[in-house]
């Protein structure tokens, strides 16, 4: 599949987002993220220097290679006053022709927290998703996070993504309770 660049608006408070694939020039912004105990708290792989960074990467691009995971760096859009800068990530992954689901993920930079990255980021994904995917079946996206989470539960709910239900621990992938919430192509066509 040839890699998206999707964009979401510019609000009162914040400038827009541009979501594009990651490429091997993100790597030091990448390590330098990953210094956040907060983002490596929730995120499930390490990036601790610019070799693990162009690994992450890579096996980024063979998602978009493959067909089944896409992946987006999100970044806040230069403005008179700053140049681009990385924000956060997103992810649509298990993608399968007609199998009627796949899932997402996110997690947005520590300086970019509270000013809605991730909601707007999650939405962009979710439209593209549902606009790329849909005609091979796709129509439902669930988004996964764990209980004691709070802010992913807020951009869920900000996202459009309904609490469905509690799910238990699955160590060590899913090592505590969790949430799954759950966006219908329906509920997209009705928001549109």
């Amino acid at each position: 599949m040839i890699p998206a660049r999707l964009e979401a608006e510019a609000t009162s408070s914040a400038p827009a987002l541009v979501l594009r694939p990651w490429g091997p020039a993100d790597a030091a912004d990448l390590v330098e993220l990953y210094r956040d105990d907060v983002l490596r708290r929730w995120t499930s792989s390490a990036v601790d220097d610019e070799a693990g960074a162009a690994r992450w990467i890579r096996e980024r691009q063979r998602g978009w290679e493959t067909g089944d995971r896409f992946t987006f760096a999100v970044l806040e859009a230069r403005t008179a006053a700053s140049e681009e800068r990385l924000a956060g990530h997103v992810v649509l992954k298990n993608v399968t022709s007609g199998v009627p689901s796949a899932e997402v993920g996110y997690w947005t930079a520590a300086h970019a927290r509270g000013r809605g990255v991730a909601p707007r980021a999650l939405r962009a994904v979710t439209d593209w998703a549902f606009a790329t995917f849909g005609g091979g079946g796709l129509a439902r996206l669930e988004l996964l996070h764990q209980v004691d989470n709070a802010a992913s539960c807020r951009v869920a709910q900000k996202s459009g993504y309904e609490l469905a239900t509690l799910l238990p621990a699955a160590p060590p992938a899913f090592p505590r309770d969790g949430h799954l919430h759950i966006r219908s192509r329906s509920a997209q066509a009705g928001a549109s």
